[in-house]
């Protein structure tokens, strides 16, 4: 079956649809004319005859003057051509009823009158009005859908750039407490760096993927929590807490992390008292709440407009509009991030029944 779409614009259907519009316009003309003045069939034939005419004074504007002359802006340039081409039509329709029109029709002893050039002029015009404009709405669809094409692989880059720049920032801060502890020779070090290796194998595969599995982005804060707080011993008071089904929906890679990572630069690392951070996600009905507040040092004051912070912003945009509220509030002495999405549907259908998790846990180092 043929789609309506890939009949318009497939070059593989171009003969058929030029034939199936020549010969509904032969029909056309033919039926308007029988209402004035009957038979049919004397106007099929009179028409059928004019149909190279049509053509040949139609196909210059739709296929040159049309795409190239006015699609690209030069209008005064394709006005003149129209003007010229107009005087070239009625030289062809005098010539074409005088030279060859009235011989066939007395050949065929069909009537015909003596001076009717302008209502046969005025033919040619109407047909050519219709041909170009449906010529002209075509390509204005296809430069519509080159236009669209273009906006979203310009969309697709600037979201490859943000994560590009997203992916560094991580993997400085937390190449910087691994290499801590290797100063120290620590134990923990391997763990460390398997934890690292997993946010690595995140950040280069799993987040080429327009969007991951929520369970997933969880689990690669959680390795990243775990790594911070190794550096922080037991300094630090954390509450970590998930609620709701998180396997079975999608949402974008990397927009909760670089909250997570901003509350550990900007606020545990800067805390001379014990510092302490609160990280709250849930998932219920297709809606993502993320909420997040971490202590910090009052007398210094931070820009919520870091790259990290940023570039999620940038992110939302694109990926969620009208479909996300982002507040980020600073109250001195602690800061708190509340993030909402309307996340992609669930996939619960396809997967094995399973208790929704729920999953709260203080931790203490």
């Amino acid at each position: 079956m043929i789609k309506t779409n890939e009949f318009i614009f497939s070059s593989k259907y171009r003969v058929i649809r030029h034939l199936l519009f020549w010969s509904l316009w032969l029909l056309s003309w033919a039926s308007f004319l029988t209402m004035i003045w009957p038979p049919f069939t004397d106007h099929l034939i009179r028409i059928s005859l004019w149909i190279p005419v049509f053509m040949v004074f139609s196909y210059p504007i739709s296929n040159i003057a049309i795409p190239k002359l006015l699609m690209r802006g030069k209008y005064g340039v394709f006005l003149g051509a129209i003007v010229c081409w107009l005087a070239v039509g009625w030289f062809l329709t005098g010539f074409f009823l005088r030279y060859i029109d009235a011989p066939l029709l007395d050949r065929m002893q069909m009537p015909h009158g003596d001076d009717y050039a302008w209502q046969c002029f005025l033919c040619v015009l109407t047909t050519s009005a219709c041909f170009s404009s449906l010529s002209l709405g075509k390509q204005w669809l296809l430069k519509q859908k080159e236009f669209l094409h273009a906006q979203q692989e310009k969309v697709t880059a600037e979201l490859q750039l943000l994560k590009a720049q997203v992916h560094p920032h991580f993997l400085f801060n937390t190449l910087n407490n691994i290499y801590s502890f290797s100063l120290d020779r620590s134990p923990k070090t391997p763990e460390l760096i398997l934890k690292l290796s997993s946010l690595l194998s995140y950040m280069l595969y799993d987040c080429k993927a327009e969007e991951v599995r929520l369970e997933k982005e969880v689990q690669i804060m959680r390795d990243y929590l775990d790594l911070e707080k190794e550096r922080y011993g037991d300094t630090l008071e954390i509450s970590w807490m998930v609620e709701g089904d998180i396997r079975d929906v999608f949402i974008s890679p990397l927009l909760m992390l670089p909250f997570l990572e901003n509350a550990f630069k900007h606020g545990a690392s800067e805390q001379i008292e014990k510092p302490w951070m609160g990280v709250d996600i849930s998932a219920t009905n297709g809606i993502l709440k993320f909420k997040i507040a971490n202590s910090k040092n009052e007398y210094i004051s931070h820009s919520n407009n870091g790259i990290g912070i940023n570039n999620v912003k940038k992110r939302l945009e694109f990926l969620y509009p009208g479909k996300y509220e982002l507040k980020i509030n600073d109250e001195g002495d602690f800061f708190a991030v509340s993030l909402m999405i309307k996340m992609s549907g669930s996939i619960s259908a396809f997967t094995m029944p399973h208790p929704p998790p729920v999953i709260a846990q203080t931790m203490t180092s």
